[in-house]
């Protein structure tokens, strides 16, 4: 033997034996005959120190020690290091050697790109892709998965799509999971035919087995949907379980939606909401929204209103639209969060702004009310505009009312009239309210007969304001001949809709002095509906039957809280009732419920 062979006969046994500890599981053992072999110069023995120190197996972790041997070994062509080096890279470099965090090794390395970084650690993209390319050149399927990744997620001038799917093939061609994966996934993106969709399961069935959770969720995707595998859900649920254990957060909403609808699994509303919660922490808007609607309905769950409502804001600050409508109904009704119109309006602009029709109508309810804050209304109306010049006949209704009532727009009952004109061939509600402009000789001179016409189609068509207001036309003549009885029956009408005035109206009709026969004990009856219902001048009509007893019955007592009703409403002509009434003798009868209508 060579006096040069003998020089490197030792490094070579003391790496041998330190192989050999480690095995055995002796890494502090093998620690010191590794740094003999390494320090002269052996890439194995400088990767494995490098294990050794990102482990923290035989020594105290050091990411910074691990990063100096893995580049002493990996400048030596060591492909392993190389490939670590370059998952080193994309993890992270911890600023200081504080930073240490022990178990970076473990998993495979393309798994590690997804796993917590050491603190402070700083990416570094290039150094990453330097590293894997050297490796992937030397035939390691890791590398060639993790250069992969790069081209595809990396700066953008690092990113080469065509170039990131020949590596995942040639990974996943060595039977390598990460890169069967993301073979796989590139398959998906372009399947359209059953072939195409069966190639992207077959490589995403062995990447699944060996337990990559995103593996499993795009499997379990493919089963739910029956394309290159047959349709399973309970294999589909299956596999959504295994990846949302792992915590993919897609995979912990569509098991939670299983568990929620009892899709390939017993439905278990409870365990739903726990792997709902789960993704939406993870700041999954679906799973926010899902849990949200969980609580607002309530069911197998106790509704809570105010636990809804702090999940339907956390949906729709992420961008959730039906979320961020819900929302705003719950700020409308104050059901869950204080009642607040501003509020209402700002998540239905929102969802309004972000696509959602229904949310448009919302606010535009609100702009029409005259409720919403100017700018909406301004948006609102325009919007009304746009979509009337389509021949949308609702907008052309709505963009009428702005236009007759100055919502959002300069008032002009010239235009309103043409574009409520416009949509009342359909629109009920428009046929009330350009019926209701003609007989006030708004936009155009006063046309009672042709009002009374307009009002009677909506009439027909159940709008309650119509009915009330052909009614009115009926009992004073106005736009044809005047008939009471026909009157009575749309008061009647509309009072089942829960019209007050209607209910008013009834009451003053069988009091007398009409065209019907009177019937005092029927007004009384209207007048304590319409007046349970907070009409003031039916209190007052109340109150005054009582103390006469016209209806049939006298009760002062009952009258007195009436009559206190109707001041208390801003009907200052009660006080003089009041002041007629004797001084009570004993406390005041209780008031009667409602009658029905």
């Amino acid at each position: 033997m060579s006096l040069l062979e003998n020089l490197f006969a030792s490094p070579r046994a003391d790496l041998r034996a330190a192989l050999a500890l480690i095995e055995q599981g002796r890494r502090a053992e093998a620690f010191r005959r590794l740094t003999r072999a390494a320090k002269a110069g052996l890439a194995e023995a400088q990767f494995q120190i490098a294990r050794s120190y990102l482990e923290g197996a035989g020594v105290p972790a050091s990411p910074i020690e691990g990063r100096r041997w893995l580049e002493l070994a990996a400048e030596q062509n060591h492909v392993p290091a190389q490939s670590l080096l370059a998952a080193f890279y994309v993890q992270g470099v911890p600023i200081e050697a504080a930073d240490a965090a022990p178990g970076l090794l473990a998993g495979t390395t393309s798994a590690r790109l997804f796993g917590r970084a050491a603190s402070q650690a700083k990416p570094d993209f290039h150094q990453a892709a330097h590293w894997a390319g050297r490796a992937a050149e030397g035939g390691s399927a890791e590398a060639q998965a993790l250069l992969a990744y790069l081209k595809l997620n990396g700066p953008e001038e690092l990113r080469d799509k065509e170039g990131a799917a020949k590596l995942y093939e040639q990974s996943a061609s060595q039977g390598c999971p990460q890169g069967q994966l993301g073979f796989g996934l590139a398959l998906l993106q372009g399947a359209k035919s059953a072939d195409q969709y069966e190639r992207a399961a077959a490589q995403l069935q062995p990447a699944a087995q060996a337990g990559l959770g995103t593996a499993q969720y795009l499997l379990g995707l493919l089963h739910e949907q029956g394309n290159g595998v047959p349709a399973d859900p309970a294999q589909a649920c299956a596999l959504f379980r295994k990846s949302a254990e792992q915590g993919t957060r897609a995979a912990q909403l569509r098991y939670g939606l299983a568990l929620l609808h009892g899709k390939g699994v017993e439905a278990d509303p409870v365990m739903a909401e726990s792997w709902l919660r789960r993704a939406a922490l993870q700041g999954d808007a679906e799973a926010a929204a899902a849990v949200g609607q969980l609580y607002a309905r309530g069911g197998a769950l106790p509704p809570n209103l105010t636990e809804a409502a702090i999940w339907l804001r956390r949906a729709a600050e992420a961008g959730h639209l039906v979320a961020a409508r819900a929302l705003g109904a719950m700020y409308m009704t104050g059901e869950g969060v204080r009642r607040d119109v501003a509020e209402a309006s700002a998540w239905f602009r929102r969802a309004a702004e972000g696509g959602l029709v229904q949310a448009r109508y919302d606010l535009a309810a609100l702009v029409l009310q005259g409720k919403a804050l100017p700018e909406d209304a301004a948006a609102t109306a325009a919007w009304f505009h746009t979509q009337a010049e389509t021949g949308d006949a609702i907008a052309a209704f709505n963009y009428g009312v702005c236009l007759a009532e100055g919502h959002g727009v300069e008032k002009n009952e010239t235009e309103a009239l043409r574009y409520l004109r416009q949509s009342a061939e359909t629109v009920a509600n428009a046929q009330y309210w350009y019926g209701r402009m003609l007989a006030l000789g708004r936009g155009a001179p006063a046309n009672p007969v042709e009002a009374r016409i307009w009002l009677a189609k909506a009439a027909e068509a159940g709008v309650a304001d119509a009915q009330v207001a052909l009614a009115e036309m009926l009992v004073h003549g106005a736009g044809g001949p005047r008939d009471d009885e026909a009157a009575v029956l749309w008061f009647h009408r509309a009072a089942n809709l829960e019209h007050v005035g209607a209910m008013y109206a009834l009451g003053a009709l069988y009091g007398g002095g009409h065209q019907i026969m009177w019937d005092r004990a029927k007004a009384q009856h209207w007048f304590q509906a319409a007046a349970q219902r907070g009409h003031a001048h039916a209190s007052l009509l109340l109150g005054r039957y009582l103390v006469r007893g016209l209806g049939g019955t006298r009760d002062r007592a009952a009258a007195r809280l009436w009559f206190t009703r109707a001041l208390d409403a801003g009907l200052t002509e009660a006080q003089a009732d009041l002041d007629l009434l004797p001084e009570p003798d004993a406390e005041p009868a209780p008031v009667p419920a409602a009658p029905p209508v």
